[in-house]
């Protein structure tokens, strides 16, 4: 079930809602916990199974983990976890790499991935090695670990929301009507960055795709819309899973912080995916020595966890590729380009970064690398098209909105100006008035492009 469909927006939702606010305290937890298992099972019902059965045993390996304070038990119980993510991820690729490699002829299983098992299966990892850790205390209900678990607004595409994060709020959490007012706000703000701007973007690189009326200036297009179609597309995900984390007293951490301003490609993973970057940084990086053991060891390290990010990404050597080059263009910046950087303009250090985000994203994007290929090459005119065509200047005015909305919506330039004007009181009332009827207006727009269009994928989904 996606957040941007009717079905979850106008019933599913609503419904929820309406039982968990009834519903005494004691029972909170035992609705959504329901609800999550129902928001699951309609889009993954032959996993539901897979996904309970990965809480239970994490459930009885915290426990025993708390009891007898031993590392094999920690290794068994996350060896499973991983072991699963392998299976159900990873076997295809194994037996297509064999087959390429040895040149057999082994066949295919064809699994299918279940949706959010990356993420869920991270969180669990998490909560487990913390509580090895004395980070966090062992849960002893089995409804409130599966609550942490299956929590419907970030089960599918995240944020990872560690353990500790709302330990203390899976016991007791404050409802109000600010939380409730700032969740709805936050939430239609998604939806309006998934529907009126990422699908949009969607569809424009969806035209260059398929086309063979490709120019140059349609390669660097397509390049920007797509970089900025991810960023809108998870970015927007992130703040529908805050939002209805908060309307239930949940507070997720911020899981974006406008990448696309970074100056340096460090600060732009310190931006990007910050839930992801921060787990590989506490459970690989630092645990395999981080940079406490002299640079050969942390080069060692840097390309492990990237190597490691990308693969967690897709099981394809593209993302493999993409992992590894944000890996050695760190390890630079790490060595002596940083020091070089510090010393340009902002304008040509951020320029380096956006140029750097495409690239990588084009062969993020890509099903092969002979496809990602081509796409960049192209944005240089070595495949042969010219450079314009009428085509591309169609499509071009016919997405100048769009691309310009976001551009804009890519920096903080809005949120600084609304924060700048409620300054002054005056125009803080009037704004304060405002925004409801603007929410609504939103939601009102959101609906009837929703209703009228069929494209609304998320591309998280896939991984």
């Amino acid at each position: 079930m996606l957040f941007t469909s009717i079905s979850f927006l106008y019933y599913f939702l609503p419904i929820v809602l309406v039982l968990y606010f009834i519903v005494p305290k004691k029972l909170k937890n035992f609705i959504l916990l329901v609800a999550s298992v129902v928001f699951y099972f309609y889009g993954e019902p032959k996993y539901i199974v897979l996904m309970l059965a990965e809480i239970l045993v994490a459930y009885i390996g915290a426990i025993l983990i708390d009891k007898y304070k031993k590392k094999s038990i920690v290794i068994i119980t996350v060896s499973i976890h991983i072991g699963l993510l392998c299976i159900f991820k990873y076997t295809d690729f194994i037996i297509s790499n064999i087959n390429n490699v040895f040149n057999a002829n082994l066949s295919l299983l064809r699994i299918a991935l279940p949706i959010g098992i990356s993420f869920y299966t991270f969180q669990i990892i998490s909560y487990v090695i913390d509580v090895y850790k004395g980070k966090v205390k062992v849960q002893k209900s089995f409804l409130k670990l599966a609550t942490y678990v299956s929590l419907f607004p970030q089960l599918i595409a995240g944020p990872i929301v560690r353990y500790e994060t709302i330990e203390e709020e899976l016991h007791n959490r404050k409802h109000s009507f600010e939380n409730f007012a700032y969740g709805a706000r936050r939430f239609t703000i998604g939806l309006a960055k998934k529907v009126l701007i990422a699908n949009m973007l969607g569809e424009l690189c969806n035209k260059f795709i398929i086309t063979d009326e490709k120019s140059v200036l349609f390669y660097w297009i397509f390049g920007v819309s797509y970089m900025l179609q991810l960023y809108f597309d998870f970015s927007a995900y992130s703040d529908m899973a805050i939002g209805l984390g908060r309307i239930f007293g949940f507070n997720f951490l911020e899981n974006f912080n406008y990448p696309y301003i970074s100056k340096s490609i460090t600060e732009f993973w310190r931006r990007w995916h910050i839930s992801l970057s921060s787990w590989f940084k506490d459970y690989v990086y630092i645990p395999l020595g981080g940079n406490r053991e002299g640079l050969k060891k942390q080069i060692r390290n840097i390309l492990i966890v990237w190597t490691l990010t990308g693969i967690w990404h897709g099981a394809s050597w593209n993302f493999v590729i993409w992992g590894l080059l944000f890996g050695v263009i760190l390890i630079i910046e790490k060595i002596f380009l940083g020091k070089y950087l510090e010393k340009l303009p902002s304008i040509f250090r951020q320029i380096y970064v956006l140029f750097i985000v495409m690239i990588s994203f084009i062969i993020f994007n890509a099903e092969s690398m002979r496809q990602a290929w081509t796409n960049i090459i192209g944005l240089f005119g070595v495949n042969g098209e010219s450079f314009v065509n009428e085509y591309t200047l169609y499509y071009l005015r016919s997405y100048t909105i769009v691309l310009v909305a976001s551009f804009i919506g890519a920096t903080p330039l809005i949120r600084n100006m609304l924060i700048k004007l409620k300054e002054n009181e005056k125009i803080s009332k009037i704004i304060n008035i405002l925004e409801p009827m603007c929410i609504l207006f939103i939601l009102f727009i959101v609906t009837a492009y929703l209703v009228d269009n069929s494209y609304n994928p998320f591309l998280y989904f896939r991984f």
